[in-house]
């Protein structure tokens, strides 16, 4: 990511903030660094700065991301986001009214394609301007047993999603070759308009950013294109997982008309009854004799991979640890 600075900081607000009031702060120090409205000596610094707090915004107004990094800091949304998805889902159509000036700014400090198109959530544009429908992303709890987190486990799971209706193959349209291009906006699902400094494109009333009408809903989906069904999904648990190990499984999320989302699984891993966890670590008891901790010998102590034999000195006393490495 562009920046290691404290996200709350740089947007000036509390960690206990609401979503209004981050809105607020962005929208009060993007009108102020937006690159557009300095002079040229000072336009370098305005990028850097505007570059800054989009990205803090980005993070701070989503409550995923922010749930991420509240936990887990930069390296938290270093590891589970890329710089695409830090935008992604990032309202900025309220604060800028859906402009393709700050769509415009955004790629060009952070690259890429549409950075609003590629992710659906809200505002995006794709071809023509109509609005991106990607599908929502899933969240689900995966539990799992410590043995399975310490060697890793292949599991199959149901969960309950959107897919495309294929009654009507996605469109929504009972007869899909009546679909019309909506008259309003040209089939971009979005008009311009303009307001002071800012021109902005506004959602196309009359389709809703679809860029088409329908005469007549698919009866199956009530026009809405998917239908709710519970599906079994494969998931590969890599060793080493622990409690609040996030693990993306892209295009198993919602069916949206541009792409499916993805499915965010959160690992809780259970108690065990023998062992405790503690970072990287497994401890466990194992009962020894008075007369063995005395004299020393061998004991058969329980770990995750199996019983081993481990050898106590003579003159153990109670509560002794012992390391057995790997």
């Amino acid at each position: 990511m562009s920046t290691t600075k404290d996200y709350y900081e740089i947007l000036g607000v509390k960690k206990d903030a609401a979503v209004p009031e981050i809105k607020k702060a962005y929208r009060s120090l993007a009108l102020k660094f937006h690159p557009d409205r300095v002079e040229e000596s000072k336009k370098k610094a305005s990028e850097a700065k505007f570059k800054e707090i989009t990205e803090a915004y980005g993070v701070l107004s989503d409550p995923k991301k922010r749930q991420m990094y509240d936990q887990y800091g930069h390296q938290g949304i270093n590891q589970n986001f890329s710089q695409e998805d830090i935008f992604r889902n990032a309202d900025f159509s309220s604060i800028f009214g859906d402009s393709n000036d700050i769509n415009d700014i955004l790629q060009r400090f952070f690259g890429g394609s549409d950075l609003f198109g590629g992710g659906g959530g809200s505002g995006g544009r794709r071809g023509g301007g109509r609005q991106a429908q990607r599908g929502g992303d899933l969240q689900m709890e995966l539990q799992v047993t410590l043995e399975d987190a310490h060697s890793g486990i292949h599991k199959t799971i149901e969960i309950p999603r959107n897919e495309h209706c294929k009654a009507c193959n996605g469109t929504g349209a009972k007869d899909p070759s009546k679909i019309k291009t909506c008259k309003t906006c040209g089939g971009r699902g979005q008009v311009m308009s303009s307001s002071g400094f800012f021109r902005m494109t506004q959602t196309c009333h009359e389709c809703r950013g679809q860029g088409r009408t329908i005469a007549e809903y698919c009866p199956k989906c009530s026009g809405k294109g998917h239908v709710r069904v519970r599906r079994a999904v494969d998931v590969n648990i890599p060793a080493g997982v622990y409690t609040g190990s996030q693990l993306r499984l892209r295009g198993e999320g919602e069916a949206g008309r541009d792409g499916a989302g993805d499915l965010y699984l959160i690992i809780n891993v259970l108690p065990h009854d023998t062992f405790r966890r503690e970072g990287d670590h497994i401890y466990s008891q194992a009962a020894v004799s008075f007369v063995k901790a005395a004299l020393g010998g061998d004991v058969t102590v329980a770990t995750l991979g199996g019983n081993v034999s481990m050898t106590v000195p003579s003159g153990t006393q109670s509560g002794k640890m012992f390391r057995l490495k790997g």
